[in-house]
């Protein structure tokens, strides 16, 4: 198949011009505006199984897929007419529902330790209610979090935040006063001597509240582990990696269970939806049960709830060693291909997640993936759009392979990576 190398996008270009006056950059998220690669962002109309189609007509295989819910791909059948059914009957109650104790039992039966669930709309709201309870359990205050590592926007967490901030080249947000992050410790990801001298430097009434992380951090790009590190930690962020890695998230692979979990993206399966779990004695201090206060008008929304439901019964075995051989076909081409060019690239993966590092090195910390080479993985990336791949627009964000893509294709990705890296200086 030959491989283009134009993407006219007037009509995109023009709603960009449209939107910078009234959403601010343009944009509703950061990592939505593809200034880390040198242009305007891509405005979608469509997606059908592994494939976007922009405003212009343009066909993209996405890789980004909504940042990570999607991981049967767009508009699967299934999940559209759970959605339908349970939108027949209403969008929202304000009171409870079968279904939210449904999910719950589901992801009971998936995550040991998950004995109870409170359900958010957002990841960011599952974090802070995360740390507030961690707070409220340990009688203390202070944080620890690794550098690079993003856990939504609020305000404790957002020292050295990584993903979108990083992109923008911000250490952390204006407007984010500084007694709020004064109890937050940083320490690299990956270096356990560093985290053990936080750790035990913690006396004098200033002993952690909470150690958070995810287990495969994907907001710096892909950057797994090294062995015997995880064991180190306390509350588990597996917005990203639940449901997606594994039946069981990340602790199913790892074999190591956070104190407290955080859930979102595959959980509502493409609507807005989160979750914190936890062992019972901890989780019952929220209220009504306990005093440890948290509360969301469309928590457990039903829409949500339907969409996170069906995306959970279409996830068994079978599904995550489709999705495994899927990401190592496409982890194992894009090495070649980098190879064959001879261009100097790292590709780290897990099932269902990869990023391609711009590096003559491998990637193991935040310092790593930002001495990475940035301009040459922003022309790869517009090269790649233009040969109608959408990847993730940043060297700090991960690939999202799905159950949609198919062997053809990885095999056009491939391809179009092949001529991408080959155009490069």
């Amino acid at each position: 198949m030959p491989v283009s190398t134009s993407l006219a996008d007037a009509r995109s270009t023009e709603l960009y011009r449209r939107a910078l006056e009234v959403l601010p950059g343009g944009v509703n998220s950061p990592v939505r505006a593809m200034g880390a690669i040198g242009r305007s962002p891509i405005f979608i109309d469509r997606g059908e199984g592994a494939e976007l189609i922009d405003v212009d007509g343009n066909r993209f295989i996405d890789y980004v897929c909504s940042w990570g819910p999607l991981i049967h791909g767009h508009a699967h059948p299934v999940v559209l007419d759970a959605v339908a059914a349970a939108a027949a009957k209403g969008t929202s109650f304000g009171a409870p529902t079968a279904a939210e104790v449904e999910l719950a039992v589901q992801v009971k039966r998936r995550i040991d330790g998950a004995e109870m669930l409170r359900m958010t709309s957002s990841g960011t709201e599952a974090t802070m209610t995360a740390v507030r309870l961690a707070r409220a359990h340990t009688g203390r205050e202070r944080l620890l979090k690794f550098a690079g590592a993003y856990h939504g926007h609020l305000d404790p967490l957002l020292a050295q935040a990584g993903s979108g901030l990083a992109t923008q080249a911000l250490p952390s947000s204006p407007g984010v006063p500084a007694g709020t992050t004064a109890g937050t410790v940083v320490v690299p990801w990956n270096d356990p001597d560093a985290l053990l001298a936080a750790v035990e430097g913690s006396v004098g009434g200033h002993e952690l509240a909470a150690i958070i992380a995810e287990p495969f951090p994907a907001n710096m790009g892909l950057v797994p582990p090294c062995e015997g590190f995880l064991e180190l930690l306390l509350i588990l962020d597996e917005v990203i990696s639940g449901f997606r890695v594994a039946r069981g998230g990340a602790q199913e692979l790892t074999g190591v269970m956070g104190d407290l979990t955080i859930l979102g993206k595959v959980l509502g399966g493409g609507l807005p939806a989160a979750a914190l779990a936890g062992r019972a004695e901890v989780m019952r201090l929220l209220a009504p049960a306990g005093e440890v206060y948290q509360a969301g008008t469309l928590s457990g929304n039903p829409l949500a709830l339907a969409a996170g439901l069906a995306t959970l019964s279409l996830l068994d075995e079978s599904a995550y060693l489709r999705l495994a051989a899927i990401t190592d076909q496409l982890a194992a081409g894009l090495r070649e291909a980098a190879a064959t060019a001879g261009r100097p690239a790292q590709v780290a993966s897990v099932p269902g997640l990869l990023t391609v590092f711009f590096s003559e090195r491998p990637v193991l910390c935040f310092d790593d993936a930002r001495a990475c080479d940035l301009g040459a993985h922003a022309a790869w990336c517009r090269e790649l759009l233009s040969r109608g791949v959408y990847p993730p627009p940043s060297q700090f964000e991960a690939w999202f392979p799905s159950l949609a893509h198919t062997s053809e294709h990885i095999e056009r990705t491939v391809a179009a990576a092949a001529a991408a890296f080959a155009e490069l200086p």
